[in-house]
Order: C-alpha cells, then structure tokens, then sequence
C-alpha cells in the first residue's frame, strides 16, 4: 500500500468480565449479543468488515451472523484453511474448556478432510487453567510452558503433524521454536487474512 500506509482499523470491546459470565453460564446467545453491539459500533465507524480475534467467542457465531450488519472472517475458517494449504492431515487443538469442547474447529477441519485431537479431558482442564488465570493476567511460568509442549508431545505421538495454537494468549509460551509440533498461530493467520481483504479492498 506504499511507505507509512495501512488499512484503517478500529477496534470495540466490552469488558472481558461480561464475555467470562457469559462462558460460565453456557449462555453462547448472550455472547451473540455482545458481539453484535461491538459490530453495530464498529459499522458506525465506517469498517467495512469485522473479526473477532477469540476464538472461544466464535460459539456464538450461529447466534449473531445472521443479523450482524457487516460481514465476518471466521478465525476457525481461515485456520483450516492454512492447515489444508500447508498439507497437515491431522492436527491437535488448544485452547480454552470452552473451545476445545466445542465445534468451532471440528466443523470447518471436516469441512476440509483434516482430522483433529482434542486434548484428554484433565489436560484440557489444566491448559484452560493456564490461560485464564496466568497468561491473561501476564504470567509466564516454565511450569506451564513445560505443560503445554507435554500436550502437544501427545498429539504428535497420535499422529498428529501440527498444532492449532486456539487461544491469543498461547503464543505468548508456544510457538514454531519450542513446540514439538509445528503450529498454527490463529490469530496472527486471522490478522494476515484480514490485512488482505482489506489491502484487496483498496484497489
């Protein structure tokens, strides 16, 4: 787009508490409704598109997507749609209780003939501990870096040839450098996707 140019971006969030409440109740329509007061917001804002970078919050997309006022890129989608490009045939998933126990992935990997790992339902339970109460509070600690790759190793021995890193904050521990499996980092392939479209938009 030439030197110092980029698309616009704006960005809307409600308080992570009010998503977590809702998480914990099961009430995936109440997320749907959040996610459509940020969407009415940001198409005030002049944007031509949206994206959610979390992934547990794509539970709700069957509740608002219909109704929301401008289009959405699927984390899920543009995932498997790397997974499919870059040849893996079998991949883990990770990421919080709610997502890995979820649909989200499976559906769209299916879609593609890319067969998944959700990880054992203690380990699940730990990850999800992980996340929520260290690494989205900005603690980082060998313990839980050492627990992740563990997981992981166990997916390789099932088989597996890649990771789906499904949560923002597991990059921050896990990546291509010390993962026993090469990964998909969701978001910054949903950040990719949504640099093209709208770099795409602009011509």
């Amino acid at each position: 787009m030439g030197r110092y140019r980029h698309p616009e971006v704006s960005v809307h969030t409600p308080p992570f508490v009010d998503y977590v409440r809702c998480f914990d109740q099961g009430d995936w329509a109440a997320v749907g409704e959040l996610m459509l007061a940020s969407a009415r917001k940001l198409t005030a804002c002049g944007a031509d598109f949206l994206i959610c970078p979390d992934n547990t919050i794509h539970q709700a997309f069957s509740y608002m997507e219909s109704r929301s006022p401008l289009p959405w890129l699927h984390i899920a989608e543009v995932v498997a749609e790397s997974a499919q490009r870059r040849g893996f045939r079998r991949v883990g998933l990770m990421g919080t209780k709610w997502l890995v126990e979820s649909e989200v992935y499976p559906e769209r990997l299916a879609a593609r003939d890319i067969s998944y790992l959700r990880p054992s339902i203690e380990d699940r339970i730990e990850t999800s501990r992980v996340i929520m109460e260290e690494l989205v509070r900005g603690h980082f600690e060998p313990s839980s870096v050492a627990r992740f790759q563990q997981v992981i190793q166990k997916f390789r021995d099932q088989g597996a040839d890649a990771v789906i890193l499904g949560c923002t904050e597991i990059p921050l521990i896990v990546d291509d450098t010390n993962s026993p499996l090469p990964t998909l980092d969701s978001t910054c392939l949903l950040a990719q996707a949504a640099v093209r479209r709208a770099i795409a938009a602009e011509r």
